[in-house]
């Protein structure tokens, strides 16, 4: 087995592990890892149109990450303080690690809602919209890198 491979491999696994925990960028990860493989032979079995569209979907994967929250925020009608904070929390996470990416938009969104309304019910409301915004993107990252090596595996094998 050829060393690229191996690597491929290594870095698909490891951004599989980032999805879940978001230490890692796991979709850039996995994103590399396929065009790694997908290099490694020259692009002949995976085009460079394949991949093409695997990046797309791999940027629309990292989107969600800044979406989500901000949509399920919204949809629990808060104040537009809340959803910016929701914006800056998540942006703001990015340098906390693991928790940073998990709460930051928690915190954002909460601490726009108490400036907007100063109503601590409201606040924790959309506090929790946020943090199901969390959840339904880490579900959509799954989804999408599914569909990422759907895509690579049909092109490599057929």
């Amino acid at each position: 087995m050829d060393w690229y491979y191996l690597m491929a491999v290594l870095l698909i696994v490891l951004g599989f592990i980032g999805l879940l925990a978001p230490l890692l960028p796991g979709i850039v990860f996995i994103f590399c890892g396929l065009l790694l493989a997908a290099w490694s032979d020259d692009f002949t079995r995976v085009s460079g149109l394949t991949m093409t569209v695997i990046g797309v979907v791999t940027f629309a994967a990292l989107a969600i990450d800044f979406v989500a929250s901000y949509l399920t925020v919204k949809k629990a009608n808060a104040s537009q303080l809340a959803r910016y904070g929701t914006l800056i929390g998540a942006i703001m996470g990015l340098f906390g690690g693991m928790v940073g990416l998990i709460i930051g938009p928690i915190i954002g969104a909460m601490m726009g809602e108490l400036i907007a309304r100063n109503n601590s019910e409201a606040a924790a409301r959309v506090g929790m919209a946020a943090g199901m915004g969390f959840i339904l993107a880490l579900v959509a990252r799954l989804l999408l890198a599914g569909i990422m090596m759907a895509i690579f595996a049909y092109a490599y094998f057929y």
